[in-house]
């Protein structure tokens, strides 16, 4: 019975990691895309960290990434920088990639 409640945390406790590091992951991702778009409205210093850290708060109003995608649509049209949904979404993957590469690195 031991051995099975061992397995039973040691599963738990990789669980716990793998879901830490996919929510690493997905902020460093958020900041990345953040500093990326604040470079284009032509934001600087506080500015751009107050936009990046605006992004990943957004992420957390619901699962996935619809939240992230409507905030960011929102700001292009506001800033008239032409970015449609498709365009935001490939730029997630590629700063999703760039995020993993990272976080990878720093451990």
């Amino acid at each position: 019975m031991d051995k099975v409640k061992e397995k039973g945390k040691g599963e738990e406790a990789k669980f716990f990691r793998s879901e830490e590091n996919k929510f690493k992951i997905t902020a460093r991702r958020n900041k990345l895309i953040g500093l990326w778009l604040a470079e284009k409205f032509g934001l600087e210093g506080e500015a751009a960290v107050a936009y990046y850290k605006e992004v990943i708060v957004a992420d957390l109003e619901k699962p996935g990434d619809d939240d992230v995608v409507e905030k960011i649509l929102r700001d292009c049209k506001e800033k008239s920088l032409d970015l449609d949904e498709s365009k935001i979404r490939e730029q997630l993957d590629f700063f999703g990639s760039e995020a993993l590469k990272q976080i990878e690195g720093d451990s």
